[in-house]
């Protein structure tokens, strides 16, 4: 039990079945709730940040809300103000499941919605102002719209892991004919596995610069001991108010090098 952070609620490590009934953790749990610290453990300097003691957290593609249930245990619940974590999932059965389970555990700031990711940002369940959005493993595009919902709500901290990136694989897979000219670059792409590859990487190289035009400081690094070369991503995103124009440029810029002047507007940037 040393591995566990002070305060931490054993009974919800056992809902979440990563401790057994009997309180123990076999090699598998582990790895879970190492990963699962870690993120954590880079979340908790930016709710430092923010001023203000109500703190309303986002958490889109919530899935089982392991992420959502382990901050709000370990920063959120001690708090006598309107703190609020907010899980956005589609799938119905997890949403109810993870209702019941707030329920059980008396945490009365957290709230999950049956939304899709893009639907959320229209919801009037979701309040006006957002502090933090976090998207752990959205998958494909569905990481871009929790980007658009935090610039949307002028959110100041964004957390993604990007997951599946497969609109730019298929685009360039679908333009191999005519790309650039025959150009040397092209063959960053293709073989089939460079183009998922290539694809994945400049999904992410996109959404950094979309960020950066909006005024963000961003920083990119590797989450550790988690598994899958491709879902070990982390973008953390500070809103700074930083004249992003050059990174708009360079974002159009990119686009128009690789042939894919037509994602402008899903990776789109301010005037």
């Amino acid at each position: 039990m040393h591995e566990l952070r002070p305060g931490q609620s054993i009974e919800l490590l056992k809902e979440l079945h990563i401790l057994t009934r009997e309180g123990k953790m076999n090699q598998d749990s582990r790895r879970k709730l190492k990963q699962v610290y870690h993120l954590a453990q880079l979340i908790e300097p930016l709710l430092k940040e923010i001023a203000h003691p109500d703190i309303h957290l986002v958490d889109h593609g919530a899935g089982k809300s392991y992420l959502g249930f382990i901050l709000y245990d370990l920063f959120f619940k001690a708090r006598n103000d309107a703190a609020h974590i907010y899980g956005i999932e589609s799938r119905a059965e997890l949403v109810e499941k993870s209702r019941a389970l707030a329920a059980r555990l008396d945490f009365p700031g957290m709230s999950f919605l049956n939304l899709s990711v893009a639907q959320s940002a229209a919801s009037a369940l979701l309040p006006d102002r957002v502090d933090l959005v976090t998207a752990l493993h959205a998958c494909d595009t569905a990481t871009d719209d929790a980007i658009r919902f935090a610039l949307e709500k002028r959110s100041p901290f964004i957390v993604l892991v990007p997951c599946c990136q497969a609109e730019v694989a298929s685009l360039l897979n679908r333009n191999k004919a005519r790309s650039p000219s025959g150009s040397a670059l092209s063959e960053l792409w293709r073989h089939p596995l460079h183009t998922r590859e290539f694809g994945s990487h400049v999904t992410n190289v996109l959404r950094c610069l979309q960020l950066e035009a909006h005024g963000y400081q961003v920083s990119v690094t590797e989450l550790v001991g988690w598994q899958h070369s491709m879902k070990n991503e982390l973008i953390i995103a500070r809103q700074k108010n930083l004249h992003g124009g050059r990174s708009g440029e360079r974002l159009n810029g990119l686009l128009e090098m690789i042939g894919l002047s037509e994602l402008g507007r899903r990776f789109y940037c301010p005037p």
